[in-house]
């Protein structure tokens, strides 16, 4: 199989090219090095069945070349990250939605299958028990940049999903919850590397709110299996998956876990969400995921607990 991942020198991408090209398959990644960077990739440069091209998804004669010499299409480049997104969101809508559109149809002028990562944030502020594919999304004012990101994930399933149902494009959707691991960096808002970095260093962890707010982690390990299963699976064509971890832990409890894994002497500091993020921010309480149908339809268990996890990262950013 030769695969193009887009945004393949970001966390995600390069762990999923490094996979694929252990199995024998072939990689093209493309990214513009906004937020992935060139030494998740260094290791792989030299390697006949891999390919890095600088380029941006919404340059579309790029994206026609790369999508044209692929069998699959892994679409992973996206403006991530809450700080990035409040910080930068015209930048952020027009990555997430036209560079979407483009590479869904580049996919389509050239029959190839695509698995498109959408995101939790798509369920907004809806806090069931098990957030399931099928459950209604709860946003606030779309006047608040926040929700922003959501929206854009949201139009772009729907475009994945109806090339699929119109036009017969085979597509897979995944909702990725919280996906952590070496490599991930905490600059654009992701929890476990920020909070492993300041303990690294010495400094206060930072926990937005009062810290009672829940989340669940996934190793990239463990969701780049699933990933990859997937977009070999015809049976999951047209459908959407939630790829998440089950330990449920608060923010504050977290923080706490991370201080004393990495032997660090840090304390906790509460900030509030209008001093981390703008006037108005709004959180969700509580996020976990069902992934009884990832289960169902490729087996997949997570193998990673919540403490080994953190201990990679903490490795990771020690290295």
């Amino acid at each position: 199989m030769k695969a193009l991942i887009t945004g393949g020198a970001g966390f995600i991408g390069s762990h999923l090219a490094e996979h694929l090209l252990a199995q024998g398959d072939q990689v093209i990644v493309l990214d513009n090095l906004s937020t992935g960077r060139h030494s998740n990739i260094e290791a792989l440069v030299g390697n006949p069945n891999f390919e890095f091209v600088l380029g941006s998804i919404l340059n579309a004669d790029l994206v026609d070349d790369c999508v044209s010499r692929a069998d699959v299409v892994f679409h992973l480049a996206a403006a991530v990250g809450v700080e990035l997104i409040v910080r930068k969101p015209v930048e952020s809508l027009r990555t997430n939605i036209i560079g979407s559109e483009t590479v869904i149809e580049k996919a389509h002028k050239y029959s190839r299958p695509v698995l498109v990562t959408s995101t939790s944030e798509i369920y907004g502020k809806n806090t069931s028990d098990l957030l399931s594919e099928e459950d209604d999304r709860i946003l606030g004012s779309p006047l608040k940049s926040r929700w922003s990101y959501s929206e854009a994930k949201a139009i772009e399933e729907i475009l994945a999903y109806t090339y699929w149902r119109e036009k017969g494009l085979p597509t897979v959707i995944v909702r990725l919850f919280n996906t952590v691991g070496p490599r991930q960096v905490g600059h654009y808002g992701m929890v476990i590397p920020r909070f492993v970095n300041q303990a690294l260093r010495g400094q206060a962890l930072t926990v937005y709110g009062d810290g009672s707010q829940t989340r669940c982690f996934l190793d990239v390990g463990d969701a780049v299996p699933a990933l990859d299963t997937l977009i070999r699976t015809d049976a999951a064509h047209g459908n959407v998956f939630n790829v998440g971890g089950s330990d449920e832990i608060s923010i504050a409890d977290l923080a706490a876990t991370v201080i004393e894994r990495s032997k660090s002497q840090s304390v906790i500091r509460k900030v509030s969400y209008e001093d981390a993020y703008e006037d108005g921010f709004e959180d969700m309480q509580r996020r976990v995921p069902n992934t009884a149908k990832l289960r169902e339809f490729i087996g997949w268990e997570p193998t990673y607990s919540l403490p080994e996890i953190i201990d990679r990262v903490i490795a990771g950013q020690r290295s």
